[in-house]
């Protein structure tokens, strides 16, 4: 057969390395006036230029408000809290990644290479603010008079200097370390890799006080994490809450200007995860949750005497979801939550269900009067944005077409991104709340991204008695009846996170571009994964191994139902984090089905992944060690018979890279031969674009040799007969 797009296929490896999975030019972190006459958002300065830039559209047009390249003194070394708080945030971008506002949006402020800057968006160039030193998560106070940031893990307030550029304003520490374990101002580890809270300290609406998180990591687990290719630096310690350890000691501290200091108070030990913080105009408002995650409490806070009055407590069995942007109130002060009911995850607004059965709720956008902005999805593969309003009665869809959907709304203005079947987008257009998606006034916002050289082609299909939801790429070149194809399971297929969905994301280029190296590449999303209600999400509780096995099992042999060009003497699965746990443990459990894996920073053992994210699943370990040893690999590695490539970065310090060297110590000794590509330097997502270019090529080499197939130089390989081999 013709391999018609084997130039495409051979630069993509190249171009999805470069692009930084085709993030670099994509506008984001949008923010909206009050007004709704200006939107700011982050954008680098091309698909392959990774500097990020603050941008600014007014009277639909786009201004260039700081230029990290040309300000003089912006560059620096990240402080480490920075550098973290970046990694669990996912960012791939250097310059202004993040910023914040005053309430008016008049004044932005961002940290560079350590150091802090202020702009003003109605005029005017960046300006550099003196800081005590390094700055870390600065944000401004509502009326724009002050800048909150961390430094020395301590938390600092500065004043705005009047006339921008060579003025200083003064500098105090309002909430100073005691110690080298402790710190201000800062989102713990757990918090912010597993309960989604990146911050630390939010200011009050007038601009007086602060609420700030206290945290002593004192007790909390200490892991060492060295780089064996320069033996000659000392390794790197680290707090990480071990599933079945201590956590960080989490206090929240209400600080005034005026050299106030009231701790809030809660039942920390019955509640000793602070999962949601936030402070509108009716006070400050918290969640807090237990440690088995049964139960969550939305507590109001008296910001004078710190004391704690219960609003709302939702209890499980298995555990309560922490939804993003819950709780939040109207301003009415009625209170906004998700009740999960009878299999579907509803909208709750002053304690009334006000969405369908069907309609899973993702997440809250927002409020603006009495409307609630969400996002939901009535089919499991998109996800739109929704507005309750109460005047209106039913929910009303704003957001159009195919695709996962988000928004940021504000002064009747909003911002709808999110990814379609065509890629990346951002528009703006003003609404009411209730208006027709064919409103006018539309404005887009450009995205500066790279189109992918490779164009995804999905088959969305539906599967087996659970209805599976999945996507199936064939090869540009391939014929339908021509030949067998043999057939990679490219999932994720665990827990936060879909795959397939009707939008163009990175993955869906990922499984294209193996396609075209001659697979049938299926993307199934299983029991565990979000969009199709609690009960789904739930199914996984006490065993997050037999389900999503199961349901990659029964997926694969569906498809070959539908579509009978599927080989299924050649089936090869690869994955990375939970997928590559996935994937390990399908050779070792179903050889007869899986004949190659290509398995990278797995989870081996689950005793050795953090508290909230792992108890969560399978309990505390003390209490319910057999859910740890159903759901892990060790123990298992006499059975392997299949070829097996395990790859992890050394520098892992979320999946620590115990996990594979335990593992392929067990291999050894049981006498199991595989594959070890070790990642020196490389955190959880490699972020270096030589290594993320040669994984591609190397994984692919790896199943082609592993399933007997021979290799292609050209890029690409029809498909033809050949034996399987095992390990």
């Amino acid at each position: 057969m013709d391999s018609t797009n084997a130039p495409e296929s051979a630069a993509f490896p190249r171009q999805f390395a470069r692009t930084r999975r085709f993030s670099l030019g994509v506008p984001r972190n949008f923010t909206v006036s009050p007004d709704g006459q200006r939107v700011l958002f982050t954008r680098t300065g091309g698909g392959r230029d990774p500097i990020g830039r603050l941008w600014l559209l007014a009277d639909g047009a786009e201004r260039l408000l700081a230029d990290p390249t040309a300000l003089v003194g912006g560059g620096g070394e990240v402080p480490e809290e920075e550098r973290l708080r970046r990694e669990r945030a996912r960012e791939r971008s250097a310059g202004v990644v993040a910023y914040a506002t005053d309430r008016a949006a008049r004044l932005a402020v961002f940290a560079l290479g350590g150091a802090l800057w202020a702009v003003r968006t109605d005029g005017g160039e960046p300006f550099p603010v003196p800081a005590a030193g390094p700055v870390v998560d600065p944000r401004p106070s509502p009326d724009g008079r002050h800048i909150a940031y961390v430094t020395g893990r301590s938390l600092h307030v500065v004043e705005v200097p009047d006339e921008g550029a060579g003025a200083a304003g003064r500098d105090r520490q309002l909430a100073a370390a005691e110690g080298p374990e402790i710190s201000y101002g800062l989102a713990e580890y757990t918090a912010a890799e597993s309960m989604g809270r990146l911050r630390g300290h939010w200011w009050s609406p007038d601009g007086t006080r602060l609420l700030v998180a206290r945290v002593d990591t004192t007790r909390v687990h200490r892991r060492w994490i060295s780089d064996p290719a320069h033996p000659d630096r000392p390794p790197r310690a680290i707090r990480y809450p071990l599933a079945g350890t201590d956590n960080a000691d989490v206090r929240l501290w209400v600080y005034g200007l005026d050299g106030s200091r009231t701790e809030v108070a809660w039942d920390r030990t019955a509640y000793e995860y602070l999962a949601t913080v936030g402070w509108d105009a009716h006070g400050p408002l918290i969640g807090v949750q237990s440690r088995d995650q049964r139960s969550l409490r939305t507590l109001a806070v008296d910001p004078d005497t710190g004391a704690t009055a219960l609003l709302d407590e939702r209890t499980d069995p298995a555990w309560v979801e922490l939804v993003p942007g819950t709780p939040a109130r109207t301003a009415s002060g009625a209170l906004v939550l998700t009740h999960d009911v009878a299999g579907t995850r509803h909208l709750a607004v002053g304690g009334k269900v006000v969405t369908p059965a069907g309609l899973q709720v993702r997440g809250v956008l927002g409020t603006e009067d009495e409307r609630v902005y969400f996002t939901a999805s009535d089919d499991p593969v998109e996800t739109h944005v929704w507005c309750h309003d109460p005047e209106a009665g039913a929910p009303v869809r704003l957001s159009e077409g195919p695709g996962t959907h988000g928004a940021v709304v504000g002064g009747g203005t909003a911002v709808f991104h999110g990814l379609t079947p065509e890629g990346p987008y951002a528009e703006v257009r003003r609404t009411g709340g209730t208006e027709a998606p064919s409103s006018p006034s539309v404005t887009t916002i450009a995205s500066l991204a790279e189109a992918p050289v490779i164009t995804p082609r999905p088959r969305h299909l539906v599967l087996g008695e659970r209805q599976l939801r999945a996507t199936l790429y064939l090869p540009s070149w391939y014929e339908p009846g021509t030949g067998p194809l043999p057939v990679l399971l490219d999932p994720y297929a665990g827990p936060g996170m879909q795959l397939a969905v009707a939008a163009r994301g990175w993955t869906a280029c990922v499984s294209q571009w193996f396609a075209e190296q001659g697979f049938a590449v299926l993307v199934a999303d299983g029991r565990g994964t979000p969009g199709r209600g609690p009960e789904w999400e739930k199914a996984v509780h006490g065993d997050q191994l037999t389900p999503a096995l199961e349901d990659q099992v029964d997926a694969l042999h569906a498809a070959a139902e539908q579509v009978p060009d599927l080989d299924l003497d050649r089936v090869a699965i690869r994955g990375w984090s939970f997928s590559g746990f996935l994937a390990a443990a399908a050779v070792l459990l179903r050889p007869e089905v899986f004949h190659a894996a290509v398995a990278g920073a797995a989870t081996t053992d689950q005793r050795l992944y953090d508290t909230y994210w792992k108890e969560r699943f399978l309990g505390h370990p003390a209490e319910q060690p057999q859910n740890y040893e159903r759901s892990s690999l060790t123990g298992r590695g006499h059975l392997l018979r299949r070829p097996l490539l395990l790859i992890h970065g050394l520098a892992d310090d979320n999946v620590t890279v115990a996990n594979m060297l335990r593992f392929s110590a067990e291999l050894l000794a049981a006498g199991r031969p595989h594959t070890v590509l070790p990642l020196p330097g490389a955190t959880h997502a490699p972020a270096d674009d030589r290594v993320n270019e040669n994984l591609l090529l190397f994984q692919r080499d790896f199943l082609l040799d592993a399933l007997g197939l021979g290799r292609n130089p050209a890029g690409t390989r029809p498909p033809g007969p050949a034996p399987v081999h095992g390990a």
